[in-house]
């Protein structure tokens, strides 16, 4: 060999001895390195946490933890539906196609020794670590403490009721039995008509019949049980209460009940009631009999022909000269206000052949020629100083329909003059307040706008 191939070969052999060691030190470099996406498959069982212990793996799990994820500081891979909890790194890695997760690294070197803790139930449970069996437990004593509290609710609400079966039990040892309006009315009249009843009884039992008169069919019931008759017979009683009481019973059959109206009339009813207002007799007796006068003539042509022709109106006018009749003025003006207005309208409306049978029945009620002839329209004006607003919006009404032929009359009455002057400052200022509140449509506005409308009237 010449000395030149011998030099040769040496070098050749020096070049593979470096490239040789290039290679084994660049792997040896690359396997200390942890890439950013693994692209090799890392064998579980080769890898430890820091304890040095093996994790679990999914073949040695058991079936009821494969749903929960339990993260350690090393890659794990994921299994479907498997939930991870919040913060933990998650990457795909790219040899396998699988989904890896771990514990994040705390930013002090740490591995979150002191993660952190909450109370599920009554039991403290690891947010990042916890088993299947801890979840079990937990569970279970969150279950008996409900179930707890679900008895004690049970046992409360046995001491506050009792079982529908004790309730039936006790209805049939009273022998409970539901009574119709009509059986309640027939006992009612049977104590007020016995002999053997007390006063307070018969008060007490006019008291609940009242009550259940002011139905429209109960009301015809009382009249066809004879309870209308009996309540008329009332009237002159000599007890007062007895009076007083059979009067309201009376008024609240009559209201808006044309068949019992009829039959009370025809029963002389209205006489009775009438002689009440015109004798001595206590406030209270009055003011039932009035009552029960009202509900007679309202809507009722015919009863109110027989008022007018039986010099009720004179009654009532004489009402206003006795002293300690001051309640019942306001009442007085109310019906007398009703009855004028009821006929106006009746005459503006239009109407058919029923409707014009009825106009002519009120044509033949001569009210208002009786109210001028009776100087009516001197007591509205007197009645205005009361202090109550309901009373004095009601004689402004009168004082307004009765305008078309008292307004001579009003015109020279200074003292009428006086207290509608006297109205409208003080329901100027109310008025006014109530448009400060916002109230455009107030209750003093259309009180102030009553009397306007009289005072420009008059002038």
């Amino acid at each position: 060999m010449s000395p030149w191939a011998g030099l040769l070969c040496t070098a050749a052999k020096v070049n593979l001895l470096v490239l040789l060691v290039a290679v084994v030190f660049s792997w040896s470099s690359l396997s200390d390195r942890v890439p950013e996406f693994a692209l090799t498959k890392i064998e579980e069982s080769d890898i430890k946490d820091d304890s040095g212990n093996e994790p679990v793996t999914e073949d040695d799990a058991d079936p009821e933890d494969l749903e929960v994820f339990y993260p350690t500081h090393q890659w794990q891979t994921l299994r479907p539906g498997q939930a991870v909890p919040a913060g933990s790194h998650v990457r795909l890695n790219l040899q396998t196609g699988e989904r890896e997760a771990k514990l994040p690294d705390s930013e002090d070197g740490h591995t979150g020794q002191g993660s952190r803790r909450k109370r599920l139930g009554k039991v403290d449970v690891d947010a990042n670590s916890f088993t299947s069996q801890e979840l079990k437990e937990a569970l279970a004593k969150m279950k008996a403490s409900e179930k707890a509290e679900r008895k004690a609710q049970e046992e409360e609400v046995r001491k506050k009721f009792r079982p529908i079966e004790q309730l039936k039990e006790e209805f049939e040892k009273l022998n409970m039995k539901m009574e119709t309006d009509y059986e309640i009315m027939v006992k009612l009249i049977s104590k007020f008509n016995s002999s053997a009843s007390t006063l307070d009884e018969k008060v007490a039992a006019l008291y609940d019949l009242e009550y259940y008169v002011h139905q429209v069919d109960n009301a015809k019931d009382f009249l066809s049980m004879g309870g209308l008759r009996l309540m008329i017979e009332g009237l002159n009683s000599t007890e007062a209460a007895l009076k007083e009481h059979a009067a309201f019973v009376l008024g609240a059959a009559l209201s808006s009940n044309p068949k019992v109206q009829i039959e009370a009339i025809e029963g002389g009813a209205l006489q009775k009631l009438l002689v009440i207002l015109a004798t001595e007799q206590p406030l209270a007796v009055r003011k039932k009999a009035l009552f029960a006068l009202s509900s007679m003539l309202r809507h009722f042509p015919y009863a109110q022909q027989q008022f007018l022709k039986l010099g009720g109106l004179q009654v009532l006018r004489s009402l206003f000269r006795q002293r300690g009749m001051e309640t019942l003025h306001v009442r007085v003006v109310t019906l007398l206000y009703d009855l004028i207005m009821e006929k106006m309208l009746l005459e503006g409306s239009q109407h058919g052949e029923q409707m014009a049978e009825k106009l002519q029945q009120y044509r033949q009620v001569r009210l208002v020629p009786a109210v001028l002839e009776q100087d009516w329209c001197a007591v509205p004006p007197t009645l205005l100083a009361m202090p109550e607003h309901d009373t004095r919006e009601k004689v402004l009404k009168l004082v307004g329909v009765l305008m078309a032929f008292c307004r001579e009359h009003y015109r020279g009455d200074p003292a009428l003059g006086t207290a509608l002057g006297l109205l409208r400052s003080e329901y100027e200022e109310l008025a006014a307040q109530e448009q400060r509140e916002g109230d455009k449509d107030g209750y003093f506005g259309e009180l102030l706008g009553s009397i306007n409308t009289i005072i420009q009237e008059l002038g």
